[in-house]
């Protein structure tokens, strides 16, 4: 059974960045849909008992192709939106400190030039998607972006995402409307560094 996390914090929280409606909305209806949807294709595809990042990296295993494709759509939706969400938090935003900034400013030069970059691929994604910051084994850093729910481990890249921006029209739309921009700038407000250090320190570990 897969689930989605929990937030750590209320739906108003993180406002006036990301308002309460679209907070709700994202998380109550969109989220616990892809949730709902990977289980009961996951249960029909008998592979309930696999980790999320590991059904994600072997949907070739699976031999019905339209499991695979409600799979792939709808696990990849659920694993990007727990990232989503629990790398957000009230009172945030800022700069990363630590390893996480050293590795920062070795692969791109300083935090400003990553943000820089990272925005350009959020703003610049064609359509619905993501972007992402991600980290391989060896503790070096990537950024990319990815159309619909797709993400670096469905894409079969060695790097795992440690942060990831949902620019999908729902998770901006109402407060936002098409100033897709807009809503890039203000989530840098209410990213939580500690826990993107705190994912990074496991992929290096992993």
């Amino acid at each position: 059974m897969f689930t989605q996390t929990k937030l750590p914090y209320n739906y108003n929280d993180l406002e006036p960045y990301i308002d309460a409606l679209t907070m709700e909305t994202h998380y109550a209806k969109h989220h616990a849909t892809y949730t709902k949807n990977l289980n009961d294709a996951a249960n029909k595809a008998g592979v309930t008992h696999k980790e999320i990042e590991e059904l994600l990296r072997s949907l070739g295993s699976i031999e019905d192709a339209t499991l695979r494709k409600v799979i792939r759509n709808n696990g990849g939706g659920f694993y990007n939106h727990n990232l989503y969400f629990s790398t957000m938090g009230p009172n945030c935003g800022g700069e990363p400190s630590g390893e996480l900034a050293e590795a920062i400013a070795k692969e791109f030069g300083s935090f400003l030039a990553f943000q820089e970059t990272f925005t350009a691929l959020a703003i610049g994604q064609f359509g619905s998607g993501w972007a992402w910051l991600s980290a391989d084994a060896e503790g070096k850093l990537y950024v990319s972006s990815s159309p619909n729910q797709d993400n670096p481990i469905i894409e079969g890249s060695k790097h795992v995402p440690i942060l990831g921006i949902d620019v999908w029209e729902h998770a901006y739309y109402l407060k936002y409307k098409n100033v897709r921009p807009d809503y890039v700038k203000a989530f840098f407000n209410v990213v939580n560094w500690e826990a993107v250090a705190k994912n990074y320190s496991l992929i290096k570990k992993g």
